[in-house]
Protein backbone atom coordinates (compact mmCIF):
# COMPACT_ATOMS: atom_id res chain seq x y z
CA UNK A 1 0.00 0.00 0.00
CA UNK A 2 1.26 3.42 -0.85
CA UNK A 3 0.46 6.66 0.97
CA UNK A 4 -0.49 9.47 -1.10
CA UNK A 5 1.65 12.47 -0.98
CA UNK A 6 -0.89 13.96 1.19
CA UNK A 7 -0.89 12.14 3.96
CA UNK A 8 3.65 11.63 3.21
CA UNK A 9 3.60 15.48 3.30
CA UNK A 10 1.61 15.89 6.22
CA UNK A 11 3.67 13.23 8.26
CA UNK A 12 7.15 14.93 6.98
CA UNK A 13 5.59 18.16 8.20
CA UNK A 14 5.10 16.97 11.59
CA UNK A 15 8.14 15.24 12.03
CA UNK A 16 9.96 18.44 11.16
CA UNK A 17 8.08 20.07 13.85
CA UNK A 18 8.43 17.86 16.30
CA UNK A 19 12.16 17.35 15.84
CA UNK A 20 12.52 20.97 17.17
CA UNK A 21 10.70 21.26 20.45
CA UNK A 22 13.31 23.51 22.01
CA UNK A 23 11.85 26.05 19.41
CA UNK A 24 10.31 29.67 20.54
CA UNK A 25 8.91 31.22 17.38
CA UNK A 26 6.20 29.84 15.44
CA UNK A 27 6.67 27.52 11.84
CA UNK A 28 5.63 29.04 9.06
CA UNK A 29 4.12 27.85 5.38
CA UNK A 30 7.52 29.44 3.70
CA UNK A 31 9.78 27.34 5.81
CA UNK A 32 8.15 23.79 5.34
CA UNK A 33 7.92 24.62 1.59
CA UNK A 34 11.15 25.35 1.26
CA UNK A 35 12.62 22.66 3.03
CA UNK A 36 10.48 19.40 1.46
CA UNK A 37 10.49 21.73 -1.87
CA UNK A 38 6.85 21.39 -2.22
CA UNK A 39 4.51 23.96 -3.11
CA UNK A 40 2.72 26.40 -1.15
CA UNK A 41 -0.91 25.87 -1.66
CA UNK A 42 -0.19 21.94 -1.17
CA UNK A 43 1.49 22.52 2.54
CA UNK A 44 -1.21 25.59 3.25
CA UNK A 45 -3.97 23.14 2.31
CA UNK A 46 -2.15 20.46 4.56
CA UNK A 47 -1.37 22.69 7.45
CA UNK A 48 -5.13 23.87 7.73
CA UNK A 49 -6.62 19.93 7.56
CA UNK A 50 -3.88 19.17 10.83
CA UNK A 51 -4.64 22.33 12.37
CA UNK A 52 -8.41 21.71 11.91
CA UNK A 53 -7.69 17.92 13.31
CA UNK A 54 -5.98 19.54 16.28
CA UNK A 55 -3.01 18.05 15.36
CA UNK A 56 -1.12 21.90 14.90
CA UNK A 57 -2.21 24.94 16.72
CA UNK A 58 -2.44 27.27 14.61
CA UNK A 59 -2.12 31.57 15.16
CA UNK A 60 -3.59 34.25 12.22
CA UNK A 61 -2.13 37.27 11.85
CA UNK A 62 1.48 38.97 10.78
CA UNK A 63 3.07 37.02 13.70
CA UNK A 64 1.38 34.17 13.03
CA UNK A 65 2.33 30.79 12.09
CA UNK A 66 1.71 27.06 13.77
CA UNK A 67 3.36 25.06 16.17
CA UNK A 68 2.36 21.24 16.99
CA UNK A 69 -1.01 21.04 19.03
CA UNK A 70 -0.46 17.92 20.97
CA UNK A 71 3.46 16.03 22.41
CA UNK A 72 4.90 13.91 19.61
CA UNK A 73 4.16 10.92 22.25
CA UNK A 74 0.45 11.85 21.68
CA UNK A 75 0.19 11.32 17.89
CA UNK A 76 -0.77 8.14 16.93
CA UNK A 77 0.72 6.90 13.20
CA UNK A 78 -2.14 4.99 12.22
CA UNK A 79 -4.78 6.96 13.47
CA UNK A 80 -2.62 9.74 11.68
CA UNK A 81 -3.04 8.15 8.27
CA UNK A 82 -6.57 7.72 9.00
CA UNK A 83 -7.57 11.10 9.18
CA UNK A 84 -5.33 12.46 6.06
CA UNK A 85 -5.82 9.46 3.52
CA UNK A 86 -9.20 9.91 1.57
CA UNK A 87 -9.41 6.70 1.26
CA UNK A 88 -7.85 3.05 2.83
CA UNK A 89 -10.26 1.46 0.16
CA UNK A 90 -7.05 -0.98 -1.81
CA UNK A 91 -9.20 -1.61 -4.76
CA UNK A 92 -12.34 0.00 -6.51
CA UNK A 93 -14.09 -2.67 -8.11
CA UNK A 94 -16.77 -0.56 -9.80
CA UNK A 95 -14.49 1.26 -12.06
CA UNK A 96 -14.62 0.25 -14.54
CA UNK A 97 -16.63 -2.78 -13.08
CA UNK A 98 -15.29 -6.05 -12.09
CA UNK A 99 -17.49 -8.75 -14.14
CA UNK A 100 -15.79 -11.42 -10.60
CA UNK A 101 -17.51 -8.99 -8.24
CA UNK A 102 -20.23 -11.19 -7.09
CA UNK A 103 -18.24 -14.13 -6.63
CA UNK A 104 -14.68 -12.22 -5.79
CA UNK A 105 -12.21 -12.98 -2.49
CA UNK A 106 -9.81 -11.00 -3.64
CA UNK A 107 -11.54 -7.59 -1.94
CA UNK A 108 -11.45 -9.57 1.21
CA UNK A 109 -8.21 -10.64 0.93
CA UNK A 110 -6.61 -6.86 0.17
CA UNK A 111 -8.84 -5.43 3.20
CA UNK A 112 -7.13 -7.53 5.57
CA UNK A 113 -4.37 -6.89 4.42
CA UNK A 114 -4.87 -2.93 4.89
CA UNK A 115 -6.17 -3.55 8.12
CA UNK A 116 -2.62 -5.38 8.80
CA UNK A 117 -0.97 -2.48 7.79
CA UNK A 118 -2.90 -0.16 9.95
CA UNK A 119 -2.30 -2.46 12.97
CA UNK A 120 1.35 -2.00 12.23
CA UNK A 121 1.14 1.67 12.24
CA UNK A 122 -1.35 1.86 15.32
CA UNK A 123 1.90 0.84 17.27
CA UNK A 124 4.23 3.82 16.48
CA UNK A 125 3.79 7.28 17.54
CA UNK A 126 4.96 10.36 15.81
CA UNK A 127 7.87 10.41 19.02
CA UNK A 128 9.12 6.92 17.99
CA UNK A 129 9.66 7.45 14.22
CA UNK A 130 11.72 10.85 15.52
CA UNK A 131 13.49 9.23 18.25
CA UNK A 132 16.65 9.94 16.19
CA UNK A 133 16.29 13.68 16.17
CA UNK A 134 19.93 14.54 16.14
CA UNK A 135 20.43 12.33 12.53
CA UNK A 136 17.56 13.59 11.57
CA UNK A 137 18.50 17.54 12.24
CA UNK A 138 21.61 16.94 10.20
CA UNK A 139 20.15 16.20 7.32
CA UNK A 140 18.52 19.48 7.41
CA UNK A 141 21.95 21.65 6.19
CA UNK A 142 21.66 25.00 7.54
CA UNK A 143 18.60 24.58 9.70
CA UNK A 144 18.86 27.64 11.63
CA UNK A 145 16.21 27.49 15.14
CA UNK A 146 14.98 31.47 14.72
CA UNK A 147 15.18 33.06 18.27
CA UNK A 148 12.29 34.65 19.70
CA UNK A 149 12.11 38.53 19.13
CA UNK A 150 10.65 40.49 21.90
Amino acid sequence: MQLTRYTDFGIRTLMYLAIQPERETLFRIAEITEVFDLSSNHVSKIVHHLGKEGYLKTIRGKAGGFRLGKPAEQINIGVLVRTLENSLAPIDCAKPYCRFTPACKLKGVLSEAVDAYLAVLDRYTLADVINNQQELKALLPGLVIPVAVA
